[in-house]
């Protein structure tokens, strides 16, 4: 049973209430919602990458002592995903939501305000911490949406959190530059009471799953979940071997167009963030594709796509901006296809572990990003930009052998099997629902025809 007050104190409104005769519909409108949530939480933990020369002005202190700043985001973010996302299986996640927007919308106070950097240190942890949110979101939408939209409902919030990454980066350095780092934080903090607000009225009061599990119980299943399927351990291999190429691409992008034959200045480096942003909004259109063919083949078919893009980054990246420009289109749709696709199959594994499960693959991708940083790095200062593309390129066809050691339809239980089950792409279509009053986000009921 799903309480019918948030916190035991306010009211959920009417039409977000759980009924089982009226379920709520999720739509194009919801699912933009979930979206545009996730865009402005995950921001958090990106504002800080662009300012880092103001907050060092500010604080009166040398760049070095303000490096750790973003790492320091990056942990707590790191601990939210491992403590706090599997609490989705657990507690009623709408309220876990608010609550946690609250939280983190309350200590960016403390970094707008703050004039000690070790305060300011202390609290970026907590918000990254807090910043979990996206990480909830996705996993709702895919028990939220229906059966034949579901990888299409992924998309779209896993798209907008993409987006978010991108979106904070950009408008962090545009405000530092005419204003002050404070105003920056300031705007993180009005958008996440706008959040806030929105959620309220917006996200539905699902009830609780597994109500016998306690916390450690949660904590336990998930560490069990995460070395005994077989499935899940492939989608999550492949997730961070996918990320320690997306590293690649944009650790290393900074380099390759500071020298020759470039010598582009950081305006000009900047701009290929909006050519990431208009990769990232082509992923949800590819998304609805996936709704009609098995996650496997969504999978492999990005992981083709991003060798060939790959290939082009070996073969010219060095030589000509434009190898470049294409390349920063394809592997930013390519791989947020490969999330979607690798997210969707985890799923599969447990539909009332999802939360477990995405904090899983969410720990899997952070690994695969810190990984491909420091491995990327290296590599392109040492033995420059060919080798280490090629470093990317020798990834990706390793992730797309990880995903040849099982088919589409192996069993979940079944290790190795890539025969196994047959090589069907498509999926069956879904069987009509019944015409049972649906509910849309505002409350109002609508029959289906």
């Amino acid at each position: 049973m799903s309480s019918q007050r948030d916190f035991g104190v306010f009211p959920v409104p009417s039409w977000l209430r759980h009924r089982e005769d009226k379920p709520l519909h999720f739509g194009l409108f919801l699912n933009a919602m979930f979206g545009i949530f996730a865009c402005f939480t995950v921001s958090n933990l990106y504002y800080c990458q662009p300012i880092l020369g103001n907050l060092a002005s500010a604080f009166g202190v040398s760049d070095n002592k303000v490096s750790n700043i973003p790492t320091l985001v990056q942990a707590g973010y790191a601990g939210g995903l491992l403590l706090l996302t599997p609490l989705g299986d657990m507690v009623q996640r709408r309220q876990l939501i608010l609550l946690l927007v609250l939280i983190s919308a309350s200590l960016t106070i403390g970094l707008a305000l703050t004039s000690s950097l070790v305060a300011f240190e202390v609290i970026t942890f907590l918000v990254g911490f807090t910043s979990v949110t996206p990480q909830i979101l996705i996993p709702l939408a895919a028990d939220l949406a229906p059966m034949d939209r579901k990888a299409g409902a992924t998309a779209v919030v896993w798209a907008a959190l993409m987006f978010g990454v991108l979106f904070a980066r950009v408008l962090s350095g545009v405000i530092a530059n005419f204003v002050t780092y404070r105003a920056v934080y300031w705007l993180a903090m009005g958008l996440q009471y706008v959040v806030l607000v929105a959620a309220w009225f917006i996200i539905p009061n699902v009830p609780r799953k597994n109500l016998g599990l306690s916390y450690a119980g949660i904590l336990w299943s998930m560490a069990k979940l995460a070395v005994t399927q077989p499935l899940l351990i492939q989608s999550a291999l492949c997730l961070l071997v996918s990320n320690m190429c997306f590293t690649n691409f944009w650790v290393t992008l900074t380099f390759l167009l500071l020298e020759a034959p470039f010598h582009y200045s950081s305006l000009d480096i900047g701009l290929f963030g909006l050519l990431g942003m208009l990769g990232v909004l082509l992923g949800p259109f590819l998304g609805r594709i996936l709704d009609f063919i098995y996650p496997w083949w969504g999978a492999v078919s990005a992981c083709f796509a991003l060798l060939v893009f790959q290939a082009v980054m070996v073969i010219g990246a060095g030589l000509n901006i434009a190898p470049v420009i294409i390349a920063t289109l394809g592997l930013d749709v390519f791989r947020q296809t490969t999330s979607v696709s690798l997210v969707n199959m985890a799923f599969a594994v447990d539909p009332s572990a999802r939360s477990r499960i995405n904090a899983v693959m969410s720990v899997s991708l952070f690994i695969g990003q810190v990984i491909g940083t420091s491995a990327s790095t290296t590599v392109f200062l040492q033995h420059g930009w060919r080798v280490c593309y090629g470093m990317a390129l020798a990834w990706t066809g390793l992730q797309g052998l990880i995903l040849l050691f099982r088919g589409p339809h192996c069993p979940k239980t079944t290790w190795i099997g890539p025969w196994t089950g047959g090589f069907k792409l498509r999926k069956p279509r879904a069987a009509p629902p019944a015409p049972a009053p649906r509910r849309g986000a505002g409350g109002r009921e609508e029959r289906k025809v």
